[in-house]
């Protein structure tokens, strides 16, 4: 059975109207991951990840980036205990 790990993330810069809540969970959910991802009143975009190690942290890198109108200036990422989300949703 793969580690299972929990990661929060919090994207700053020009991430939202680039497609990037759509781009995250289609990447997410071709992983295999839990969790969600949603828009914040400040221009920010949160996301939380669930699943193997392995994934949970590509799908991290791929937020350093995001799809190809975003321009990221700072990512944030806290480690958290698992709740055993399977599903990812798009808040």
């Amino acid at each position: 059975m793969p580690d299972i790990t929990r990661l929060h993330v919090l994207v700053r810069g020009r991430v939202q109207g680039v497609g990037y809540r759509y781009s995250c969970a289609e990447l997410a959910r071709a992983s295999g991951l839990g969790g969600w991802v949603r828009n914040l009143p400040d221009g920010a975009v949160e996301a939380v990840f669930e699943g193997s190690r392995h994934d949970v942290d590509a799908a991290v890198e791929w937020c350093r980036s995001g799809p190809a109108w975003a321009s990221v200036s700072s990512v944030d990422v806290t480690e958290e205990t698992p709740v055993g989300d399977e599903d990812f949703r798009i808040r």
